[in-house]
């Protein structure tokens, strides 16, 4: 059960005092040493398919800074990019698929495909959870997979988008077509999942970053019910590996999700505040988030008063420190070093 580990001990519904923290992407751009490895193993697919490097990067954030998790270094689109999508990283752009519109492409993804095409970040998490132990026995590694409607939007969208149109379209003008897309990504997650904990993930997480762009109904059908089975399915093999759920923008509907989809933690992004959510939660279902990365990048006095807050209206309850969002490539380091000391001393 790694009882010695405070962030699993928070996610089965301790109250750990001071908090565990980690931090949504803590690995990248604003550390030189993650900029130095990028270079190194020239485009983002082969970083995250080399398991040296991706091992590596992963680890560099809990060398520096003394958290209390390592997250696999990776990406949501690493899994349509194994079943078959082409997949592609530009600077300054983001990620570049195929736009993905009709029943063929969605019929030609492949599930089959996915054991070989994920061994190399298997091999990630295994070396990842080999360092850990020998060097940081007390951190905690976690594994993670986009949730299907995120990771739905970027493969109909064919890029990053700030409304998704293309995908919501389909949604409503196809909805069986969406739906079955909805459906083999959730089947492909759970065996994704599954294969990150059997090579040593310790707690998964599902990142839902566009999940608050539906209307109720649909977050209902393609957010909260994926979920669920995902969550469902998980933990009839793994029963004690936690889930971490993160629905962004969800608003009202956080309480249900949490209720129906039994996840063990619930994200929190920076818009949610954490005493309406501690009212509609399970007293051990444990909360994670949310600073606003903005408050990272001012430092100072500013950061001082978002965190302590957040300290004070998380108090008494289950909790693992976070931002609510990821860390920006602007973040200074030493503000980072100086938000977990700041956590450290609460």
């Amino acid at each position: 059960m790694n009882r010695h580990k405070s962030l699993l001990r928070a996610l089965r519904g301790e109250q750990v005092w001071p908090p565990p923290i980690w931090l949504m992407r803590q690995a990248g751009r604003y550390l030189p040493e993650y900029r130095a490895v990028r270079a190194q193993a020239g485009d983002f697919v082969a970083l995250c398919t080399t398991p040296v490097l991706a091992a590596e990067v992963t680890l560099q954030p809990v060398r520096r800074f003394g958290l209390d998790a390592a997250i696999l270094f990776s990406d949501i689109l690493m899994l349509p990019w194994a079943m078959g999508c082409d997949v592609a990283y530009r600077e300054g752009e983001g990620p570049i698929l195929s736009p993905l519109r009709d029943r063929a492409a969605v019929e030609a993804l492949d599930s089959t495909r996915l054991s070989a095409a994920i061994e190399p970040i298997l091999e990630t998490v295994r070396r990842a959870g080999e360092r850990l132990g020998a060097e940081q026995p007390g951190v905690a590694l976690i594994g993670f997979a986009g949730a299907p409607f995120t990771v739905a939007c970027y493969m109909v969208e064919g890029a990053g988008s700030k409304d998704f149109a293309a995908t919501r379209t389909m949604a409503y003008r196809d909805p069986g077509l969406f739906t079955q897309l909805i459906h083999r990504l959730a089947d492909a997650t759970v065996l994704y999942l599954e294969a990150q904990i059997e090579a040593g993930a310790e707690a998964v997480m599902l990142f839902d970053t566009w999940a608050g762009l539906l209307s109720p109904i649909r977050f209902r059908q393609h957010v909260i019910g994926p979920t669920g089975m995902i969550v469902r399915r998980l933990k009839q093999r793994f029963p004690s590996v936690p889930v971490i759920g993160f629905p962004r923008l969800a608003g009202q509907l956080i309480g249900e999700y949490v209720a129906v989809t039994k996840v063990d933690a619930i994200a929190m992004d920076t818009a949610m505040d954490p005493a309406l959510v501690r009212a509609v939660v399970p007293s051990a279902t444990a909360l994670q988030g949310n600073l606003d990365p903005m408050a990272l990048v001012a430092g100072g006095p500013a950061l001082a008063e978002e965190a302590g807050r957040l300290l004070d209206a998380a108090r008494g309850h289950p909790f693992v420190f976070n931002l609510g969002h990821g860390i920006v490539p602007q973040t200074p380091p030493e503000h980072v070093a100086e938000l977990v000391r700041l956590v450290r001393a609460a």
